[in-house]
């Protein structure tokens, strides 16, 4: 437990919880260009996660269901928030809906739940066959992922969906917006816990057993397993000294919640620089049309390969000058990588022998 006197002792001398500097993209995470250079992809009105299922990635693009070869497999009433597949299962969370399991006819076959289910952010199926889900908050939608980050909220819980009993058990509460969720091969699952920004292991009785991967210098997302082994981890959002800063600042943050316009606010984005009124334009971010090396950015695009242990082995960026920005999946299959990009609106994708060989 945090000592108390050691928290306003912090706050004071402006380190620990209370520092505003943002660990480097160094090592396996030095910045380079290879999102940006992918050809261009298959265009979306905002493709958001993706699946294998029947041998062909699907993904996620508002209410729709879509296949990387172009055919709709499903309509939904309301927009798609996380999709998962397990066999001939299929399920699928929506904003209005919440959880629905389908199978491979695309029947409807969902149990009536003990437990209300929303504002799902990520689904996975483990190999034991158990659902668990993510759920960013217990009030906000997840595309108010930015209110939910200015507001320091820690109301995500993680859980297990049993598909046949319809039992639902929340495992973990209380969590900074659980985004992202995998099953490990001891049983347990690893969880993106994007507001502080790291990657946990939690166990199926709701113990966190450890922390994986932290000081992220952005917000983690989704997580994929590669096939080799290892895994996919997407960072939707970069983190910055100025939103740092703005986050330990309530009186200025509370009034910029209550009188700015959402898109006008000091906070991360999946795309930004698309504004004249965007915070932050002329110059200080660009001067004679040229983009500042130290500018802060708002939006940024990153994924992520680790090992087993979640140790980054290499990655790939789209930088703050570019449009591939806020990746929130990534699915590996037959030597591709398929990307969803909701800054670019485009389902990106690349040939990890050829096109990743340099990363």
């Amino acid at each position: 437990m945090i000592n108390p006197f050691a928290r306003i002792l912090d706050s004071f001398m402006g380190r620990g919880s209370a520092a505003v500097t943002v660990p480097p993209l160094d090592g396996a995470l030095k910045p380079n260009n290879q999102l940006e250079e992918l050809p261009e992809g298959i265009a979306g009105a905002s493709p958001d996660d993706s699946a294998l299922w029947h041998g062909e990635p699907l993904y996620s693009d508002k209410n729709r269901l879509m296949s990387v070869s172009g055919a709709v497999v499903a309509t939904m009433s309301s927009p798609l928030t996380a999709i998962a597949t397990s066999g001939d299962r299929l399920a699928i969370a929506s904003v209005d809906n919440g959880l629905e399991i389908f199978d491979a006819n695309l029947k409807n076959i969902t149990p009536t739940w003990d437990k209300r289910i929303r504002n799902l952010t990520a689904l996975t199926f483990t190999d034991a066959g158990a659902l668990w889900y993510c759920s960013g908050s217990s009030r906000l939608a997840p595309d108010e992922w930015r209110r939910d980050l200015m507001e320091m909220n820690r109301a995500g819980s993680v859980g297990m969906a049993d598909i046949t009993t319809g039992i639902v058990r929340v495992v973990k509460s209380r969590l900074g917006y659980p985004a992202g969720v995998v099953g490990l091969s001891n049983g347990n699952v690893a969880v993106s816990e994007a507001w502080r920004s790291q990657v946990i292991e939690i166990s199926a009785e709701g113990q966190i057993i450890r922390v994986m991967l932290d000081e992220i210098p952005g917000y983690p997302g989704r997580i994929h397993r590669r096939p080799s082994g290892g895994y996919w981890l997407t960072i939707f959002a970069p983190r910055s000294p100025l939103i740092e800063f703005v986050l330990r600042e309530p009186g200025y943050r509370k009034a910029m919640l209550a009188e700015l316009a959402p898109e006008h606010w000091i906070a991360p984005a999946y795309i930004s620089g698309q504004s004249f009124h965007e915070p932050l334009q002329g110059g200080a971010l660009k001067q004679m049309g040229i983009l500042k090396p130290w500018a802060p950015t708002r939006s940024y695009g990153l994924v992520v390969e680790t090992d087993a242990d979640f140790i980054p082995q290499r990655s790939f960026h789209s930088r703050s000058g570019g449009t591939r920005h806020g990746i929130t999946s990534a699915l590996e299959h037959d030597d591709t990588l398929w990307l969803t990009s909701r800054g670019c609106c485009e389902v990106l994708s690349m040939r990890l022998k050829t096109q990743g060989e340099n990363a």
